[in-house]
């Protein structure tokens, strides 16, 4: 089990290399929405906001999100290191449950491009 310093970590390097994307994974991540990304193993939420093609966290809570952000993911801290390190695909995770992601069906096609 990856430790929370871990996941804070994947997270920052997830912003940087979508804020290094060009292309369609770029526009993508150019959406300006409330973001949680829950772990459930270490039943810990971290908040913010996907803005300007970046992830900033703002803040980490015990537990689920206390409030339903515009895009929401939840995992495990082994599967979000392993997603960032590009050891699991992320396109397999959330269609075998591993990994789940729920926002608007706008939001879903345009993210569609980061799978």
């Amino acid at each position: 089990m990856a430790t929370m310093a871990e996941c804070r970590s994947a997270l920052d390097t997830l912003s940087d290399n979508l804020a290094a994307a060009e292309g369609d994974v770029r526009s993508a991540a150019a959406l300006d929405r409330s973001l949680s990304c829950h772990i459930k193993d270490l039943d810990i939420t971290f908040t913010g906001r996907l803005a300007d093609g970046r992830i900033r966290v703002a803040d980490t809570v015990e537990g689920p999100p206390r409030e339903k952000a515009e895009i929401r993911l939840a995992m495990t801290s082994d599967d979000l290191v392993a997603l960032v390190d590009g050891d699991l695909n992320f396109a397999k995770a959330w269609a075998s449950g591993r990994v789940r992601l729920e926002a608007g069906f706008r939001d879903l096609l345009k993210l569609k491009s980061l799978l």
